[in-house]
Parts: structure tokens; sequence; C-alpha cells
């Protein structure tokens, strides 16, 4: 008897093993799709003030409220596509195969460039790149491109895909809450629900709370390229913005893509006197405002935003990043933000949980 019971034990620990495998190999078969419904969720979290809005200013219907903010977000898409165009025909052209040797001449003058100026102060430390084979090292540019031409595809589909299912987000606020209700128990659905409205209504706001972080470092930046003359200065400006929705490794990027796209508007003019002062300004203003956002903005923002301390949030990007690299750094506040409205509505007599829900 005892065997039998033994052997229906291990059966079915086998059983529950196999089922995790194949859920867990399913989910990844099908992590593009994760992926959309994820972007899309986010998407609909962005939009749902601006539903809201037109349905309570303008008495929109909810099917037109939906299709006039999916349309301001396509809008918006092609704008930066159209903002973008520009800065790839004058800082890009050099890139296409029929202008190689026109590149690597000027990528060449600025190392010659920077050679002699560190060699007449005596110091030495690029002689160790001083035999670069700048021309082999070009070579990886077509692969490139074509590489960027097949991706194109599965971008497009992509993007549909996206559109269309933050199109039924928008339009049927219930669908995803629905659909995850049905798979829980009947005793904690009514506390999930709840649960979920102030996750959705948070998350919306930290969300919200990042376009305007990011606008406010766009300004801040096309003043400073304007203000030093650089070409396609808003598209410069809007991309390095972008790079802090990357949490502190994101800066460092924009800060090191600021530094070169204004050494390249600068080629031709003297690298001593033009090229290295003019970039090191802009770069040292970019510091400026990358203190006064980590410094102001950030925290006002995401702190209001998550009703979370400053240092709470900090604490949660180093610690994710730790753990889950810059995936986590992304994902820390969200991720975050809902568990502690999961704990506060399930867990809410415990001393901890009252401590860190204590604002929510």
């Amino acid at each position: 008897m005892e065997s039998k019971i033994i052997s229906k034990g291990i059966l079915r620990a086998v059983a529950i093993l196999v089922g995790i495998s194949l859920l867990l190999y399913f989910l990844y078969a099908i992590q593009s799709v994760i992926v959309y419904i994820i972007i899309a969720g986010v998407l609909s979290l962005i939009g749902r003030p601006i539903i809201f809005f037109l349905r309570r200013k303008f008495k929109f219907p909810n099917t037109l409220a939906v299709i006039s903010t999916m349309l301001l977000m396509i809008g918006f898409i092609i704008g930066l596509v159209i903002l973008f165009i520009p800065l790839i025909l004058e800082q890009g052209k050099s890139l296409s195969l029929l202008e190689i040797e026109q590149l690597e001449k000027n990528i060449q003058q600025i190392y010659t460039q920077i050679i002699n100026y560190f060699s007449s102060r005596g110091i030495d430390v690029l002689s160790q790149v001083d035999d670069i084979d700048f021309a082999t090292h070009f070579q990886v540019i077509p692969t490139l491109l074509n590489g960027f031409v097949g991706g194109l595809g599965t971008f497009s589909a992509g993007l549909f895909s996206v559109l269309f299912i933050s199109f039924f987000f928008m339009k049927d606020r219930r669908l995803l809450k629905n659909s995850i209700i049905t798979l829980l128990p009947d005793n904690t659905e009514e506390r999930f629900s709840n649960s979920l409205e102030q996750i959705n209504a948070l998350l919306s706001k930290y969300f919200i709370g990042l376009v305007l972080q990011i606008s406010i470092l766009f300004v801040l930046n096309t003043f400073i390229l304007v203000s030093f003359g650089i070409s396609n200065a808003i598209v410069i400006a809007f991309l390095c913005a972008l790079f802090n929705l990357l949490p502190y490794i994101g800066p460092l990027i924009g800060g090191a893509l600021m530094f070169f796209l204004s050494m390249i508007s600068n080629i031709g003019m003297d690298f001593q006197t033009e090229i290295l002062p003019t970039s090191l300004w802009i770069l040292f203003c970019f510091l400026i405002t990358q203190l006064l956002d980590q410094l102001i903005s950030e925290p006002i923002i995401f702190s209001k935003a998550t009703k979370s301390h400053p240092l709470e949030i900090f604490l949660v990007i180093i610690i994710c990043g730790i753990l889950f690299g810059v995936i986590g750094m992304m994902v820390a506040i969200p991720s975050y933000t809902t568990l502690k409205v999961i704990l506060k509505e399930f867990l809410s007599d415990n001393k901890i949980v009252k401590s860190l829900t204590k604002s929510l």
C-alpha cells in the first residue's frame, strides 16, 4: 500500500515537473507575443488619461476616443521618424556603401588630429591604437545594413500587432483584467480586482511621468545644442533624452552619443581650437542637465507617480540592476509598484508591508 502511495507521489511530482517544463517552453516559444502584449499594455496605460479626457471634456464615444488616441500616438511615431530623416541624411549619409571611403577619411581626420593634439603635449596614451586599420573595421557596415533591412520586416509585423492589441486594450479596459481573474480562485477575485485598478492608476501616472521626464531633458538638450550651433539639434537632443529610459546607464550612453555627434558635426574645423573645446563644453552642459534631472525632476516625478520615497526608488533600481542587469533596472519601478499594491491588498496586517505601503 505504501509503495503505491509513493509511486503515485513520484508520478505526480514528475507530471508536475513535466507540466512546468512544457509551460516554460511554451512561454519561451511565444516570447515575442508576450512582449507585444506588454508593450500594448504600457501604451494603453499611457493612453488611458487621454481617452478619459476626450470622453469627459468633448463627450467622445468610447470607440471614437480610443481611435483618436491611437491616431495621436501613431502621429507622434511618424513625427519622430520625420524628425530623424535629416539626421540620417546628414550624419549618416556617409554610412552608405557608396561613401565608405569618405566616412573613413572623416574618422581618420579626427583620429589624426587627436593623436597630434596629445603628442604635442608629450602624452603618448594613444600610441597603442596608432596602427588601427580603419578600412578593415568598416567592412562590417554592409553586414549591419543587411541585418537592418532584414529586421525591418519583423519590426513592421510587430508594430501592427502592438497597435492591434492596444486598440482592444484601450477599447475594453476590463479585457485583460477579466482574463486574469478567470484564472484566479473565486475568493480572491474581489481583492485582485481592487489591486488591479490601483496598479493601473499608479502605472499610468508612472509612464506619463516618464514622458514628462524625457520632455524636460529634450528641451534642455535642444537648448544646449542650439546654443553651440550643432546641426539637427532637435533630433540629437531627443535621441539622447530617450536613452534616459535606461536608469543610470542610459545617461552615459546619451552623453557619449552627444559628444560624438557634436564632433562629427564640426568635421573640417580645427580640432584643438574648435572641435575639442566645443564638444567638451557640450558634454559639461549635458552633465549639468543630468544632475538636475537626477536630483530634482526625477525624484519629484517618480515619487509622486508611484507614491514611493526617492531613496526607496533608488535602492530598488540598484538592487534589480545587480540581480537582473539592464532589463531589471528598466522594469524595477513598475514591478515594485505592482508588488506593493498586491502585498497591501493580500498582506495588509503584516508589519513590514504596512511600513512599505503606508503611502498607498
